[in-house]
């Protein structure tokens, strides 16, 4: 029996139940990241909302809501998914999200600069993404399955599967 587990703004959930299905809705200029071990068959989403806690001295803002900024919640994302099974060498990294809702032509790009914070950190950690879907105007609803891995993009009226089964079944294989 399927699961869904909402995965709201600022929050971050990891599974290894193989019937759950993490969502999370109206994907404006946050970002998802999507994690999955194939093998342990563990998986995570990460949906943050800026870039930076800003965290001074005190690191109080990124203390209190880690999950909401790409500097404390995606190392903490790893962090607990290492916990739950899942090894780095394995991951299958999906991001989704970035987009610029709000018609402006001033520099305050949120998604933009959500997406920037992403790539420097996980270029910084040497994990590589196999997948992203950011930028452009419209908003995303994402689905993610942890017993396939198979991630499912809704914006407006269009829908697709995001093909990564795959690479998934060629990383079994190899037993990586």
């Amino acid at each position: 029996m399927t699961r869904t587990l909402t995965v709201g703004i600022s929050d971050c959930i990891i599974s290894k139940d193989q019937d759950a299905v993490l969502a999370t809705h109206a994907l404006g200029s946050c970002i998802a990241v999507l994690i999955y071990d194939p093998l342990a068959r563990v998986g995570g989403m990460l949906h943050y909302m800026l870039p930076s806690s800003g965290a001074g001295a005190d690191g109080a803002k990124g203390v209190a809501k880690p999950f909401m900024y790409a500097d404390t919640g995606i190392p903490l994302l790893f962090r607990t998914a290492y916990q739950a099974g899942a090894s780095k060498e394995r991951l299958i990294v999906t991001a989704l999200g970035g987009a610029q809702v709000i018609q402006s032509e001033d520099s305050f790009n949120i998604g933009k600069r959500n997406h920037l914070a992403m790539r420097k950190i996980l270029w910084k950690s040497g994990v590589m993404v196999h997948h992203e879907e950011v930028g452009g105007t419209a908003p995303r609803t994402v689905h993610f399955e942890i017993g396939s891995g198979r991630i499912v993009v809704s914006s407006g009226r269009e829908q697709h599967a995001i093909p990564q089964g795959d690479s998934q079944r060629r990383m079994v294989q190899n037993g990586v």
